[in-house]
């Protein structure tokens, strides 16, 4: 990655759109284990940072699921070079002790994301797909996708973001 290149993307290209999720939010958690039937539903808090002069997001977020806190973390960032989107993620409820590493094509508006995991009792590997849309500056949406090593593919999460109003005295 060139320096240009980078400055470019900062100013107007897909890391300035990354940079335009950074804030403080708010919105509904919603789980299914099966397809149609919500499984559960909480308020879900989340903070979205720009890290390393805007060549990743941090996003920390804290919530409940079944009753019980709930914490997780992610990184997202933009490859140039490889033109391609990336995260790590690890949550209290889904991953266990593990990191889920996913990639996406750019030019994907959703900013979309697969990875995978492994069934325990199974030993079958199904996918994980992650979908990110900003429909505008106050909106953030989260949808996670279980894809079955059939390849069928169900909503498992959606979080519906609204940014919080910034504090007074904040900068």
């Amino acid at each position: 990655m060139g320096r240009k290149e980078f400055e470019a993307s900062l100013a107007d290209g897909v890391h300035a759109q990354l940079a335009r999720m950074a804030g403080q939010w708010e919105g509904r958690f919603r789980l299914w284990f099966e397809p149609g039937k919500p499984a559960d539903e909480s308020v879900q808090r989340g903070s979205i940072r720009v890290l390393l002069g805007g060549r990743v997001l941090l996003h920390e977020y804290t919530g409940r699921c079944g009753g019980e806190p709930m914490q997780g973390v992610a990184l997202i960032a933009h490859h140039l070079d490889e033109c391609r989107y990336e995260s790590a993620w690890a949550e209290s409820f889904g991953t266990g002790t593990s990191i889920m590493f996913s990639t996406g094509t750019s030019g994907d508006p959703r900013l979309s994301m697969l990875g995978s995991y492994s069934d325990k009792e199974g030993g079958s590997t199904w996918g994980w797909r992650t979908a990110i849309e900003q429909p505008d500056d106050d909106t953030l949406n989260l949808r996670m996708y279980n894809i079955s090593p059939a390849g069928e593919e169900a909503l498992a999460v959606e979080v519906n973001y609204r940014r919080m109003p910034a504090e007074a005295g904040s900068a």
